[in-house]
């Protein structure tokens, strides 16, 4: 009765690319989840005054860059509340390894110098990795923390996959894991373990899935 209910719940979820209106809310999703991310907390200086503060500034920033250079932002709604929430770069992304100089200059005055220097070390040493020239990158997955464990990871997985073969250029999906428990979730959704890396002192595996 209980994988019943469950279902009938996900029958109600309706997957969208976002509006504006909407990116307030995603924010605040992906902050919770990546609240404890061990590259988040090492690259945002934990251990200082001002963490949380840092760390929500550089979300909205980044979400602010993928929405002006309109890159897939997709969320999960029930009857318009948003639950959960994927951030893609696409393969002729504007939102790239560059970035907008009014993005640096964003992040170093929220984030400050040593931040934003590792957000862009992050971003280069994740695509030098990557065994695709054109792909989409997946920036962040999040689920809203009163709705986890409920399979909308999977629904946003599938979503991830129908913008993949909107684009016919592409030739797959990569992502970037920094907590273990995580890599089986990718590895269920036929993701590959490609490289490790390593951001300032801690280690992620860059793992990727090519287009079927």
């Amino acid at each position: 009765m209980v994988q019943a209910e469950l279902q009938q719940n996900l029958d109600n979820i309706r997957a969208a690319y976002l509006s504006a209106e909407d990116l307030k809310v995603a924010a605040s999703i992906i902050y919770n989840a990546y609240h404890d991310d061990p590259i988040f907390l090492e690259i945002f200086q934990s251990e200082k005054e001002g963490y949380e503060s840092r760390l929500r500034s550089a979300i909205r920033e980044e979400l602010s860059a993928f929405w002006e250079a309109d890159q897939p932002i997709i969320g999960l709604f029930d009857e318009g509340r948003l639950l959960a929430v994927a951030c893609l770069t696409g393969p002729d992304n504007a939102a790239g390894a560059g970035r907008y100089w009014h993005w640096r200059l964003k992040m170093l005055l929220t984030t400050g110098y040593y931040g934003t220097r590792q957000m862009l070390e992050k971003e280069e040493k994740i695509r030098a990795a990557m065994p695709a020239q054109k792909y989409h990158l997946l920036s962040f997955i999040a689920v809203h923390p009163d709705h986890q464990s409920h399979g909308l990871g999977h629904l946003l997985m599938r979503a991830i996959d129908s913008v993949l073969l909107e684009h016919r250029g592409s030739e797959g999906v990569g992502v970037f894991v920094t907590v273990p428990k995580y890599e089986s979730f990718f590895s269920d959704g036929f993701y590959q373990k490609v490289a490790q890396v390593e951001i300032t002192t801690k280690q992620g595996q860059v793992m990727f899935r090519p287009r079927p």
